[in-house]
């Protein structure tokens, strides 16, 4: 199935001062910002990506040395997205790059203990399988990695979760296909700080081509609606499923979004202060950009296609992690490129969601 997008594409008017660099490296590619997560405490936000090796390839392929490792950064910023610096925690390295070898969780997490954050990352493959770490001093230390259950044929976790008390959260994730290729979205619970996860549900049927790294918000106590990234023949789109019943069970509203080509590119949703739903998307096709939609009835509709950016070379962009800030303006971080053939970089803009 294919969609097509009949709206009116609003291009922001923002200064180019709002478009800041985070991350840009010579020899390196830093990129997709969506496998790892974001988290935000006020004006302090914190958002995870990789940093790869550059390589030329042909340009129907990422600009990667896959020979060589993607290593995890961590980017922070203390005055809401002006200014930025890199951290590179060796709290976070897999085992495979000198990190910890994985144990148990053997005492509850707190997730509601100031200055928790929670990752779930996949390894190798995207058919997982992925490791759990957690922090209590807002990504400075990190305890892990800790075994996360594999489910059904594996798991290769984005990060993805809601915190619903003292010692439960629901978190979001990809399994893989009964045919052991990516891949499917669920759902799993705990309710015991994470020393066990209860599968509660796929979200949507097997798909023939992908249904991956899903974005959730709450709308109630028992109203979820979860955006997860699809590929469908040629078609790539982001589709929308709401739960009536915290999870248990998921209806599809439609498709929210077009997302180009080669794969497509993963969405970001989240609440904005004053109630509206906002989702933040890489376009991979001309013109090649970074997109946002509002809805003000909790999904039910959309409202045109905001670009927040847009000038890219190639294909190479997206990936998009986004939060609000205390004044309103939403800060929205990506990976991007300016030639075919070069570093991609990680880059943030700050742009006010119009009425």
């Amino acid at each position: 199935m294919k969609l097509t997008v009949c709206l009116l594409l609003i291009t922001l008017g923002a200064d180019p001062a709002e478009h800041k660099l985070v991350y840009r490296e010579a020899g390196r590619l830093g990129g997709w910002p969506a496998n790892h997560g974001i988290w935000s405490w006020g004006d302090e936000i914190l958002v995870g990506f990789s940093a790869a090796w550059f390589k030329e390839r042909p340009s129907d392929r990422h600009q990667q040395d896959s020979a060589k490792p993607e290593e995890p950064r961590l980017a922070r910023t203390l005055d809401g997205g002006e200014t930025w610096s890199i951290e590179a925690p060796r709290d976070l390295l897999p085992p495979a790059q000198g990190g910890r070898e994985p144990v148990d969780l053997d005492e509850p997490m707190d997730f509601q203990r100031a200055g928790f954050a929670m990752t779930i990352r996949f390894l190798d493959s995207n058919t997982g399988p992925s490791l759990l770490w957690y922090t209590y001093d807002k990504g400075r230390s990190w305890k892990g990695p800790f075994h996360f259950p594999q489910f059904v044929a594996g798991v290769a976790a984005r990060t993805d979760y809601l915190i619903d008390g003292k010692q439960e959260a629901t978190v979001f994730l990809t399994a893989a296909k009964s045919n052991h290729r990516e891949g499917r979205p669920f759902c799993a619970r705990t309710t015991d700080g994470g020393l066990t996860w209860k599968f509660v549900s796929f979200i949507g049927e097997e798909p023939k081509g992908f249904a991956i790294m899903p974005s959730t918000v709450r709308l109630s106590s028992t109203r979820l609606l979860t955006m997860v990234r699809v590929k469908d023949g040629s078609a790539n789109r982001i589709d929308a499923y709401t739960s009536g019943d915290n999870g248990a069970t998921w209806l599809l509203q439609g498709p929210v979004a077009d997302t180009g080509e080669f794969g497509g590119n993963p969405p970001m949703l989240f609440k904005v202060n004053d109630g509206r739903l906002c989702l933040t998307y890489g376009y991979r096709a001309a013109p090649y950009s970074i997109r946002a939609r509002l809805s003000g009835d909790n999904g039910k509709t959309w409202g045109d296609i905001v670009t927040i950016r847009d000038g890219a070379a190639t294909w190479e962009v997206g990936y998009t992690r986004s939060v609000q800030r205390p004044d309103g303006k939403i800060v929205t971080i990506y990976y991007f490129n300016d030639a075919p053939h070069n570093e991609r970089f990680i880059a943030a803009n700050i742009w006010v969601p119009g009425r």
